[in-house]
């Protein structure tokens, strides 16, 4: 157990199994929208045709990250005393992350089906991730310089807002990466976080969910918070883009990119980014890792597999060639 972590991760932790069928993709159309859905045939026995499984869920995807690019990382998350549990406690030791956390019944459990079209469809089971509760935590244990929030939900939400506030008080810094189920919820239900959060990520939908309807440099304009040092907003294939209250900034990805699964890109792009930010990287070498590292994972199937070193990253930066588009945009308030 450290003094001092460079950063503690909250977030879920799950077994993942990753599901290859013989699905197909249908559409539904309506004067509004189209709908892409996964199609099984009702009433059959649908084989596998190839079954893997791994460690997932925000939390322990994010610390993974963290710990390969050799910070400090802690863990806080709720694990079940089970098999699965046993598992993720393996992963976690293997990768030299430190677990904060406390124990629950059942660990959280997800299912990839196929990935189609360079998307996948998951189903979640949460567990026991929902019921972390604050007077559960021990804080002496959270001495870091860094905390990172993926997404959780229940008690463990409530937690989170708490731990936002302590945060505050520490003069700890605050990454947050919700999810869209939380987004749904509205500024106002993510608010305790969002004024103490030092650097949000999340992408278009989670933005609009959020605020409103709009264009990326509108969405992040109103966004940010007079707390924030930035807001970054990912768009898939058009690329992230970053705002710090006076410049705009926009990576996109690499070309050509051979696609295999997206599952754990998201979370591979805000770590990457926030990890940048930790070692003092100016803004545009941090955009860039995390294009770097999102791009290494969906072109290889897992979450965690492929999150590269911090050897690796540097060794890929140097060849890395992309430019970052900045543009200076005033100031908007909501």
């Amino acid at each position: 157990m450290l003094d001092l972590y460079d950063v503690i991760t909250v977030g879920s932790n799950t077994l993942d199994v990753f599901a290859k069928t013989d699905s197909e993709l249908i559409e539904i159309k309506s004067k509004k929208e189209v709908e892409e859905l996964l199609a099984y045939p009702l009433g059959t026995k649908i084989l596998i045709t190839k079954l893997d499984f791994m460690i997932g869920g925000g939390g322990t995807n994010t610390a993974v990250a963290f710990s390969r690019l050799s910070l400090e990382t802690g863990y806080m998350g709720k694990i079940g005393r089970d098999e699965n549990g046993l598992k993720i406690f393996k992963l976690l030791k293997k990768e030299k992350v430190d677990f904060l956390g406390t124990l629950g019944d059942i660990s959280g459990y997800s299912i990839i089906l196929d990935s189609i079209e360079e998307d996948r469809t998951i189903l979640t089971y949460k567990g026991c991730n929902n019921n972390l509760r604050f007077k559960e935590i021990h804080l002496g244990k959270l001495k870091t310089k860094w905390f990172y929030f993926a997404s959780m939900m229940g008690k463990s939400f409530e937690t989170m807002k708490r731990l936002a506030e302590y945060a505050a008080k520490k003069n700890i810094k605050l990454a947050f990466n919700p999810s869209s189920y939380l987004a749904e919820k509205g500024f106002s239900y993510l608010k305790r976080i969002l004024n103490n959060t030092t650097v949000l990520v999340l992408n278009k939908k989670e933005a609009e969910l959020i605020v409103g309807k709009g264009d990326i440099a509108d969405l992040v304009k109103r966004l940010k918070l007079p707390n924030m040092e930035a807001v970054v907003v990912t768009n898939g294939a058009k690329g992230a883009h970053c705002y710090n209250g006076k410049t705009f900034y926009h990576v996109k990805p690499a070309k050509k990119l051979k696609i295999k699964e997206t599952t754990g890109a998201g979370d591979a792009f805000a770590s990457t980014l926030v990890a940048g930010m930790i070692m003092n990287k100016k803004i545009e070498e941090c955009l860039r890792m995390a294009a770097i590292n999102a791009e290494s994972i969906i072109q290889n199937y897992g979450a965690k597999n492929i999150l590269l070193s911090k050897r690796e990253m540097i060794k890929r930066l140097k060849k890395d060639r992309r430019v970052i588009k900045k543009t200076t945009i005033r100031k908007v308030y909501i």
